[in-house]
Order: structure tokens, then sequence, then C-alpha cells
């Protein structure tokens, strides 16, 4: 017991949380983007995994860390773009388009890695992000190092919770794209479009879960390899319904995830005799009680998965 109480307390554990939910952070957001406008994106691991290598790549060959989380962005717009003119504007099934884009974007980051790199016995590195010294912030105790010395990304991740917080639920742009999801027949009767509110939805997702994916090899890791997602994908996918859809949920989510991650791995360390297997999966299982638990009052977007056809009912 005074172990686990030394292991929670120490100011090391939440600064590995936050590390550790940021991707997920940026990749809920993205999946409630979609969600909410009434596409479920099923693509995010290759998106993702596309996001890694891609804003990896661009500072392999010389571009800056910020260039290269631009151009990651940039590639989840076109991932998101292609599934949403599978999805919205043609109209096919929300979840083997999915399927396909995490099939497909898996794939193309592994053959383009291997094209454009020579890989050796070591894997090529590049110099991540750092973590960020704020000014009489960093030097608190425990508060310094387990908030205030992360790396810059992780600061974005948790300012987009509010920004996207602020656009669905203060803005009119938010609540066409709510009604997307719930009602786009009462969007086009407002004059709008919900075809093009779906699309862009899906795209500035998109965008936002290949940021997740190129946090890993860009501040968390310092090289790629085509298995580093590891699921985080399908993680934000159940974190989406635990959030009830709300990014302030999702942030707690992300963030819990993160936490039994954090503590299993330091389990793993102090307390012997027990297969390492069992903490790896305990992260897993305790969020899947937590969605059980959760998940029968959630409220599902009831135009979620619904093909839209401007003008029929």
């Amino acid at each position: 017991m005074n172990e686990t109480f030394d292991i929670l307390t120490n100011a090391s554990l939440w600064a590995a949380v936050l590390r550790i939910a940021t991707p997920l952070i940026f990749g809920v957001l993205g999946a409630l983007l979609c969600e909410r406008a009434g596409v479920l994106n099923l693509g995010i691991e290759g998106i993702m995994t596309m996001g890694a290598m891609a804003g990896w790549l661009a500072v392999y060959w010389g571009a800056g860390l910020w260039t290269g989380l631009l151009i990651a962005a940039l590639v989840g717009l076109i991932l998101g773009l292609l599934h949403a003119l599978l999805t919205v504007v043609l109209g096919l099934s929300q979840h083997v388009s999915g399927l396909g884009i995490t099939l497909f974007g898996s794939s193309l980051a592994y053959y383009l890695y291997r094209l454009w790199v020579q890989v050796g016995d070591l894997p090529p590195t590049i110099q991540p992000f750092q973590p960020l010294k704020i000014p009489g912030l960093s030097s608190l105790p425990f508060f310094g190092e387990a908030v205030f010395s992360q790396s810059a990304p992780t600061y974005l991740a948790l300012a987009l919770v509010g920004v996207t917080a602020w656009v669905l639920n203060r803005t009119p742009l938010g609540l066409a794209l709510r009604m997307c999801g719930e009602n786009p027949h009462a969007v086009e009767a407002q004059g709008l479009n919900p075809i093009a509110i779906r699309i862009g939805a899906v795209m500035v997702g998109s965008g936002l879960m290949a940021l997740g994916g190129a946090f890993l090899t860009m501040a968390a890791f310092n090289s790629f390899f085509p298995t580093m997602v590891q699921g985080r994908g399908w993680i934000c996918i159940a974190l989406v319904i635990f959030a009830s859809w709300r990014p302030g949920k999702a942030l707690l989510g992300a963030l819990l995830f993160a936490l039994f991650d954090a503590f299993q791995l330091r389990l793993q360390t102090s307390v012997s005799g027990v297969p390492y297997q069992l903490f790896l999966m305990a992260p897993y299982v305790l969020s899947i009680v937590a969605l059980i638990l959760v998940a029968r009052r959630a409220r599902v977007p009831e135009a979620l998965m619904q093909p839209y056809r401007r003008g029929e009912r």
C-alpha cells in the first residue's frame, strides 16, 4: 500500500500521464468531431500511422518540427477527404470505408518508409520536441515537473480541448455541426449544406488524428516504426463513447487511460513474481470496465452513421 501511494504521489508519474495522454487527446478530439457531424471514422489507426510517418519523414528530410506537424495534419486532411467522399458523398458503408482507410494508411506508411528511408541495424532518428521550461512555473514543487515541463504539442492538445468545446457549444458553426449529427434535414431547412459541413468535420477531425500520430514520432519518440500506434486509435473510438461526445469528458477519459498505463509500467518494476502481461492488459481491462459503466447512459447522436441525401427524409 505504501509503495502504491509513493507511485501515485510521484510527480514523474503525472508527467508521464500527460505525455501518454497527448496522442489520445488529439485522436479522441478528431473522432469526436467526426461523430458529432454524423460520420463514424474507423480509419483513425491508419490516419495516425500516416501522420506519424509523414511528420517524422518531413523532419528527417530537413523540415522544422512545426512544419512536420503541419505536413502530418495535411496528410490527415487528405485521408479524411477520401473517407468523406466515400461515406458522405457516395453514401457507402462508414464501417467498411473506415477499415479500408486504416489498412490503406498503415500499409502505405510502411511502404513509403521502406521506399524512401535507408534502414540499417539501427532505425534513423530525428531531434524531437524537447520539454519546455516555463519560467516561474516549471520550478514549482510537484506541478512544475508534472504539468509545466511538457513538450509544446502537449500544450497544443490541451488548448485544443478548450477550443473544440467552445466551437461546438458557443458558435453557430458548432451548432450546425452538432445538428448534422442529430438531424441534417433541419440543417438543410436553415439554408446550410449538411454535406459540406460533414466533409469539413471529417477532414478537420482526421487532421487532428494525424497530429496524434505525429506526436509519437516527433515528441514521445524520435523514430518511426509501423506498429507504433499500437491500437491507440481504437482506444480513442471507445473514449468518445466514454465521454458522451463531450470534449471535457474526452480529456478526462484520455487522462484516465494514460494513468492506468503509466501506473502499470511502474508496477512492473516494483512488483516481482507477477507475469508482466497482466500489467500490460490492465489499462485495457479497466478502460472496458469504465466504458461499460458509462456507455449505458451515453446518448448517441441520432444521425450517426446515417447517410444523408438532400431532399430525402
